[in-house]
């Protein structure tokens, strides 16, 4: 396999592994307590990041790629981190 295909499986790996994580920990501890809704909600947030990180990876220049690859990450941590202090979203 090319390096670049090694890599857009382990990076869509590491999502759907973050998406687990929240699921096993709710098996552990009251503390963790997400519905459907706050599932649903990562997905989106991450499968989104992932096409933009696949479209960036597209782009012809390499500094084009630096960047919006540095930009679609702080994107996706400002909004995480938003859903979790309840800046944004339901209620």
């Amino acid at each position: 396999m090319p390096p670049a295909t090694v890599v857009r499986r382990i990076g869509w790996s590491l999502a759907g592994a973050l998406l687990l994580l929240p699921a096993i920990a709710m098996q552990f501890s009251t503390e963790v307590n997400w519905g459907p809704g706050d599932f649903l909600a990562a997905a989106a947030l991450l499968g989104a990041t992932g096409a933009a990180l696949e479209i960036i990876a597209a782009l012809p220049r390499r500094q084009w790629r630096r960047r919006g690859t540095l930009l679609a990450l702080a994107v996706l941590l400002v909004i995480w981190a938003e859903l979790a202090v309840g800046i944004v979203g339901p209620g």
